[in-house]
């Protein structure tokens, strides 16, 4: 996935250590009262876990006057008053934490299966994807339903988990112009998937349809999917679908 950083030599050259500083966390502000840490330029299952890890340390040891965290798939937003920090004391004060993570354990992902009935209405992209890419509709569904995807992060909406990666034989752009997504719709985009929890504007290309709420105000957590999940899709007939829709 991705690349990965190859291992600075011991004796390290002044351009290597540039390199290795440029490689390293890095702290831009993102308003006059948010700050943005970067673990590198491309996503990685390297940056996403640092990502994951720092997000897992602030909220087990909050720091007084951070409002919010918000982890993007290289990067952290860290949103604070400004009336109790500003961007250079925070930075340093984050930075004691990043000097921490390697000694932070994460809890074990959760494995999660989503139940999918692919094509037809629920899936109305299906065939224009097998087209693309010359194979058969069955074949996409099995490729769609075969890995298990890291929910790097949600955002867009609520409890839209932004899960990666594709196969390389499903990479798809998106769509040019948004339409309307039904709810529990399944989309790709670039090398991406994810479950459309509510019907909104969207514009990944959509191959079938999950009974499942993927967001609900009664459940602990309220989204079915966190940061760190691992998931796969499981294909269902039209039968089971209407079965748990009414369960």
């Amino acid at each position: 996935m991705g690349y990965t950083f190859a291992d600075m030599p011991a004796n390290k050259s002044s351009s290597a250590r540039s390199e290795s500083a440029r490689n390293g966390p890095r702290f831009q502000p993102a308003s006059d009262q948010s700050l943005l840490i970067y673990f590198g330029e491309k996503i990685t299952i390297q940056a996403h876990e640092r990502v994951r890890t720092l997000l897992h340390l602030l909220e087990a040891e909050p720091i007084a006057g951070i409002r919010n965290l918000h982890p993007a798939y290289c990067s952290l937003l860290v949103k604070f008053d400004p009336l109790k920090w500003q961007h250079e004391k925070l930075e340093k004060e984050l930075r004691k934490y990043l000097g921490r993570l390697d000694k932070v354990k994460l809890p074990e992902p959760r494995h999660v299966e989503i139940p999918v009935c692919y094509g037809g209405e629920f899936g109305p992209d299906l065939e224009d994807v097998a087209a693309t890419h010359g194979i058969m509709p069955q074949r996409v569904i099995e490729l769609h339903s075969s890995p298990t995807y890291l929910v790097y992060f949600l955002g867009f909406t609520p409890g839209f988990a932004y899960l990666g990666e594709l196969p390389q034989e499903l990479v798809t752009p998106r769509l040019p112009s948004p339409r309307r997504v039904p709810a529990g719709s399944v989309g790709i985009a670039a090398n991406q998937t994810g479950v459309y929890p509510f019907e909104t504007p969207g514009g990944w290309r959509l191959l079938g349809r999950t009974p499942l709420a993927m967001f609900r105000t009664d459940r602990e957590g309220l989204s079915l999917l966190s940061i760190g999940d691992h998931v796969r899709f499981a294909p269902i007939s039209r039968e089971r679908f209407a079965e748990l829709s009414r369960a």
